[in-house]
């Protein structure tokens, strides 16, 4: 098995919390675009544990996804991969969905270096008709919820596929975060509103997309109104090693934001 997927992640146990625990491994080379461009397709992340973005606890700690032995798992954007191999090594049957065809050939080659099986897709995130309605039992997406235009389609297509009472757990750049000029040092200079709605469009040598930004409360409208109940949001703060996304801003305001809801009706 590659280095790449070593599984030896540096990981705190205990209880839940955004303080003061062990981030997800380093990436590679330095980041300068918006992480939501190269995370976390480009970076080393663990296959232990379902990382949630850079400098910030895991699976491990949040407890989000609960015992996924024998579960069937959609994932919105495999990236390289590194979630749908730390499911699948749990027993969860996972099925990645992603636009781009360069992540998802990654993927497929990082899945069969790990030896798990995966089910991989090429379509928009909001096109599932490969899935049946009510065929679900969780739905996982890191960081790629961030490059989406309608959300609201992408939901509703969540919580079609999903079983009742089943989770959506996603996690999105911080719109407090986008606020910063993240090189412009400790203390960070303020470019935008928190409610600025424009993009940030970015282009790496495969793929290229936008950093579409959205506030808490945008996100919990768009959930409430395609159905879903949310029962937990996360800031995590940063701690412990840092990786090559690392910048200052980070210790002023939380640069990922983690969801987790529930699908309400039928």
């Amino acid at each position: 098995m590659s280095d790449r997927f070593s599984g030896n992640e540096d990981i705190t146990s205990g209880h839940p919390t955004t303080r003061n625990l062990a981030p997800a491994p380093a990436p590679g080379p330095s980041v300068t675009l918006p992480i939501s461009a190269t995370y976390p397709s480009e970076a080393r992340q663990p296959t232990a544990s379902v990382a949630y973005g850079p400098d910030i606890p895991t699976e491990a700690q949040f407890r989000l996804l609960g015992n996924l032995k024998g579960r069937r798992v959609l994932q919105l954007g495999c990236g390289s991969g590194a979630e749908a191999i730390a499911m699948a090594r749990q027993g969860a049957r996972v099925i990645s969905v992603d636009p781009s065809l360069h992540r998802i050939e990654v993927a497929r080659a990082n899945a069969d270096a790990a030896e798990v099986k995966i089910e991989l897709h090429q379509s928009d995130l909001a096109e599932l008709p490969f899935l049946r309605a009510d065929s679900l039992d969780l739905a996982l997406s890191v960081y790629a919820l961030a490059n989406v235009d309608d959300l609201d389609r992408v939901f509703r297509q969540v919580h079609r596929v999903l079983h009742t009472e089943c989770h959506l757990v996603f996690s999105m750049p911080h719109a407090a975060y986008a606020m910063f000029d993240p090189d412009s040092g400790d203390p960070p200079t303020v470019t935008r509103s928190y409610f600025s709605r424009s993009a940030r469009p970015w282009a790496t040598e495969s793929d290229r997309g936008a950093d579409l930004p959205r506030t808490v409360g945008e996100l919990f409208t768009s959930l409430a109104r395609t159905n879903f109940r949310v029962d937990t949001i996360l800031e995590p703060e940063p701690g412990g090693k840092r990786s090559a996304y690392w910048q200052d801003a980070m210790s002023w305001a939380p640069a990922t934001l983690v969801i987790r809801a529930t699908k309400e009706g039928i």
